[in-house]
C-alpha cells in the first residue's frame, strides 16, 4: 500500500515586516474582453508572480471599489486593469488606495505562446517564477523628459520589490522585466526575459556535453575528437557571447556546473509577452482627480483653476451631505433608545400594577391586545386575510 506524499517546505517564510514592504499587484480584466486580451491578462500575471493573485477569477460587474475594499487585508499596492473597446485595448495602472493612475493605450501586443513559437529552443521552467523579476528602465531619464515620465518611472519602479545587492542571493535573479522608452515614437516597449548562463571558451559540441543531463550519442563517430572537431566553428549564439558578456560568478548559480568563481556567459532569452504602450493620461487620484497630463488636451491656467474650484465645491458638498447623514443616523438611534426605555418603563409599571391588583383586569387585556396587534401585523405581512388569536 502506497504512502501519501510528504510535503516539505522549500522556502523560508517572510516576516510580517517584509510582507508589508513587498508590493503586490492585481492584474484584472474590466468589462467584456476578447479571448486574446484574457490570455494577455494571464501572461501578465505570470510576469508579476509571485506577488500577485495568479488564479483570481474576477466578475464582469466588478468595479474598482470592490478591489479597494479588500486591498488593505491582502496588502495590495497596485492594480493593473485591462479593458477593451471598439477603439482598441487599454491598460490602467493605479496605486491603491489614493492614486495616481496611468492610462495607457496598448498599440500592439504578442502573447507568451507567440514569442516562444518564434524560438528554436524555447525556455520553459516554472521554477523561475518563484522569485520576483528584476526591473530595467531604459531611456526614461534626461533633462528633456517631461514630468509625466518621472511619475511613470516612480510608478513602474514601485510595482516590483526593491533589491539589496549586499544580501541578495544570485540564484534569485532568474528573470528581467524591461521597459524601454522610444524617443522617436513616444512609446514604451515592454519585454520579459529569463537569465541564461552558459559556459565560455568551449565549442558547441563540448557545451552540449557540459549542459546536457545525459551523454549524447556517439554511435556515428569513431573517436570523441570527431564529435568535438565537427562543430569547432562558432555558431550564431556563440558569437553573441563576447567578452562583454563574460562574468565571474560570485556565488553558485542555478544550472549544471555553475559554481562560484567560474567564467560564464550571461544572456537574456525572451519569455513573453510583448507590449507597446502609449501613455494617454495621468490622473492624481484613483481613476479620478486632477488630470496631471493628457496627450491630446492641454488646458490654460484659468481653466485649471476653474476645474479645481468646481472640484473643491463638489468635495465640500459631499462632506456636508456625509455629516447630515451621520446626524440623521445618530438622531434615529437616540429616538430608538428613548422608545425602548419608555417601553421598558411601561412594562415595569404594568408588572407593578399586577402585584397591587389581584385580578389584573386592566393590565392583561392591554397586553393581550398589544400582542394581538403585533401578531396581526405579522399575519398581514404574509398575506393572511383572517387571523384570530386565542
Amino acid at each position: 500500500m502506497g504512502h501519501g506524499r510528504k510535503k516539505r517546505r522549500t522556502h523560508v517564510a517572510l516576516a510580517e515586516e517584509d510582507l508589508s514592504k513587498t508590493p503586490r499587484a492585481l492584474v484584472v480584466k474590466s468589462g467584456h474582453v476578447g479571448t486574446s486580451v484574457a490570455r494577455l491578462v494571464h501572461d501578465v500575471r505570470k510576469v508579476m508572480e509571485p506577488n500577485t493573485a495568479s488564479n483570481l477569477k474576477e466578475r464582469v460587474n466588478n468595479r474598482i471599489k470592490d478591489y479597494v475594499a479588500v486591498s488593505a487585508q491582502l496588502g495590495i499596492s497596485h492594480i493593473l486593469m485591462f479593458s477593451q473597446t471598439d477603439a482598441g485595448t487599454n491598460l490602467r495602472i493605479a496605486r491603491i488606495p489614493r492614486g495616481p493612475t496611468l492610462y495607457f493605450k496598448v498599440n500592439s501586443y504578442a502573447l507568451t505562446n507567440d514569442c516562444l513559437k518564434l524560438q528554436k529552443s524555447p525556455f520553459t521552467a516554472n521554477s523561475i517564477f518563484k522569485s520576483s523579476p528584476l526591473i530595467i528602465l531604459n531611456n526614461f531619464a534626461g533633462a528633456d523628459k517631461g514630468k509625466e515620465l518621472k511619475l511613470m518611472t516612480a510608478m513602474l519602479q514601485n510595482m516590483f520589490p526593491a533589491i539589496n545587492p549586499s544580501v541578495m542571493h544570485l540564484s534569485d535573479a532568474r528573470r528581467v522585466v524591461l521597459f524601454n522608452y522610444n524617443d522617436a515614437t513616444g512609446m514604451v516597449d515592454f519585454r520579459h526575459y529569463t537569465v541564461v548562463v552558459k559556459p565560455v571558451g568551449v565549442t558547441k559540441g563540448v557545451k552540449r556535453v557540459i549542459l546536457a543531463k545525459n551523454i549524447p550519442s556517439m554511435a556515428g563517430f569513431d573517436d570523441i575528437s570527431e564529435y568535438v572537431l565537427r562543430e569547432a566553428f562558432a555558431s550564431e549564439s556563440d558569437v553573441e557571447d563576447g567578452p562583454e558578456n563574460e562574468v565571474t560568478l560570485p556565488q553558485d548559480y542555478v544550472g549544471r556546473n555553475n559554481r562560484k568563481n567560474e567564467q560564464r556567459a550571461v544572456r537574456l532569452q525572451e519569455l513573453g509577452p510583448r507590449m507597446e504602450l502609449c501613455l494617454m493620461k495621468v490622473e492624481a487620484g484613483l481613476c479620478e482627480g486632477d488630470v496631471l497630463y493628457h496627450k491630446y488636451v492641454s488646458k490654460t491656467k484659468e481653466e485649471l483653476e476653474k476645474a479645481a474650484r468646481l472640484r473643491q465645491i463638489k468635495m465640500t458638498n459631499q462632506a456636508r451631505r456625509r455629516q447630515e447623514q451621520e446626524a440623521h443616523v445618530k438622531r434615529k438611534k437616540g429616538q430608538q433608545e428613548s422608545d425602548d426605555e419608555s417601553e421598558a418603563e411601561s412594562d415595569a409599571e404594568d408588572r407593578g400594577g399586577e402585584s397591587d391588583d389581584s385580578d389584573g383586569s386592566d393590565s392583561k387585556p392591554k397586553k393581550v391586545a398589544k400582542k394581538a396587534g403585533k401578531a396581526r401585523l405579522v399575519a398581514d405581512d404574509f398575506g393572511a386575510d383572517e387571523y384570530s388569536s386565542s
